[in-house]
């Protein structure tokens, strides 16, 4: 008896030092998802190119809007995640769209205690609800307008640490300030100076299947106004007459001018968030979520901000607000507004006076959703409004732009 005692005790030792060791070992795992659109109507659709850059004009077509493949590896207090996106927007792409290192704690989750997490690269920008909403979770297709315009990409390299505990959430991120879809200086850092963002949210149950979430963001940084190199004097001839023959009177002199300095500008973003959530019967949620920002400088995807050039700081201001149904388990319905306006203090010359003008744009997305485990189809008709066309007489008018888009989605 003592002797299988003994060996008992021997496997069990074993045993345990099998388990710890298994337990120093890395967790890994694998996910990703796929989304392919088909647009088969959309009216600034083309069979033209675009003579300055040489892309087609074409909008109808198939497209892979997102193929991602993530791999998350934890050990102990420590992670690390990296995601690769592959797509045809404009053109094939592949490029990496979160990698990071971070630091936990406690390792394990209680709530009991609040929990901390540090974490450094390819990140998240913590601002609102809508700029750090996973793109396979979204229901609608795409951001509105203002999250594209002042978040493009919604990643930027920095550090992030959040702190939950209970029903706040915290998280603060120093980053570079050029997101990686900036039409600027994309996934770069153009001047010394870091930009500071964060939110402050708070989520809870009021009552038995009634969820409110609210929250309040902040962003200050500078942006760079670049600065221009010396040029020479110009001999330009310009043929008035059209007889192709020089006369004195056709040629002017362009004089050069000296180099100027890139300069800095102050920029900065107020917004709030908030959303109820309403589940009434089984897979029957209602929710309602609005969003609103008011910026200074900070447009960096649809009409870039430059108060050096434009002699003014630029006020921008956006907001949604947008509601879902669920429709049982296999659909789902929703309706969103948005707006936004790139430029509160634009004006125009109509003939001797100078008079304000609006430049706003506005979407209306209807949406309807078939669901089936880890897949879903997607119908999306986006009724645009802009000031981007001119009518006959030279006035400000809505470029047509509405577009219908069917879009397929499979996770793993």
């Amino acid at each position: 008896m003592r002797a299988e005692l003994a060996r008992q005790g021997r496997e069990l030792e074993a045993l345990e030092a099998r388990e710890t060791e298994r337990a120093r070992l890395p967790v890994f795992r694998l996910s990703g998802y796929t989304q392919v659109d088909f647009t088969p109507y959309h009216q600034l659709s083309q069979n033209e190119l675009n003579l300055s850059t040489g892309t087609p004009l074409n909008q109808n077509r198939f497209n892979l809007r997102r193929a991602r493949l993530r791999v998350e590896a934890e050990r102990g207090v420590l992670s690390s995640v990296f995601e690769l996106d592959a797509n045809t927007n404009s053109g094939l792409q592949v490029r990496p769209t979160d990698a990071e290192i971070g630091l936990r704690w406690p390792e394990h989750p209680n709530p009991n205690l609040p929990s901390l997490s540090v974490s450094a690269g390819l990140i998240r920008i913590p601002f609102g609800f809508e700029v750090p909403e996973l793109d396979s979770v979204r229901p609608f297709l795409e951001r509105s307008t203002f999250a594209s315009a002042l978040f493009p990409g919604q990643i930027d390299l920095g550090i992030r640490l959040r702190g939950q505990f209970r029903f706040v959430d915290l998280a603060v991120a120093v980053m570079n300030g050029s997101p990686i879809g900036a039409r600027v200086f994309p996934a770069l850092s153009p001047v010394a100076h870091k930009d500071l963002v964060g939110r402050l949210g708070v989520s809870t149950e009021l009552l038995t299947g009634v969820a409110i979430r609210v929250g309040i963001s902040a962003d200050t940084g500078r942006g760079l106004h670049p600065g221009t190199p010396t040029t020479k004097d110009r001999l330009v001839w310009r043929d008035d007459n059209g007889d192709g023959l020089v006369q004195s009177s056709e040629v002017q002199v362009i004089p050069g001018t000296s180099a100027t300095p890139s300069q800095e500008f102050q920029r900065f973003a107020l917004g709030a968030d908030a959303s109820v959530a309403l589940r009434w019967a089984p897979d029957a949620e209602l929710n309602l979520c609005a969003e609103v920002v008011q910026a200074s400088n900070l447009d960096r995807g649809l009409e870039v901000a430059d108060p050096v050039s434009a002699g003014y700081d630029v006020r921008e201001f956006g907001w949604y607000v947008r509601v879902t149904q669920e429709i049982t388990r296999w659909g789902l319905l929703g309706v969103r507004y948005d707006r936004y306006d790139p430029d509160a203090d634009a004006s125009e010359q109509s003939a001797a006076q100078l008079v304000p003008r609006d430049r706003s744009y506005s979407t209306l997305a209807l949406l309807g959703m078939l669901r089936y485990e880890s897949a879903r189809l997607a119908f999306e008709y986006d009724l645009n409004r802009n000031q981007l066309g001119r009518d006959s007489s030279g006035a400000p008018t809505n470029l047509k732009s509405d577009s219908f888009t069917v879009r397929a989605q499979v996770k793993f």
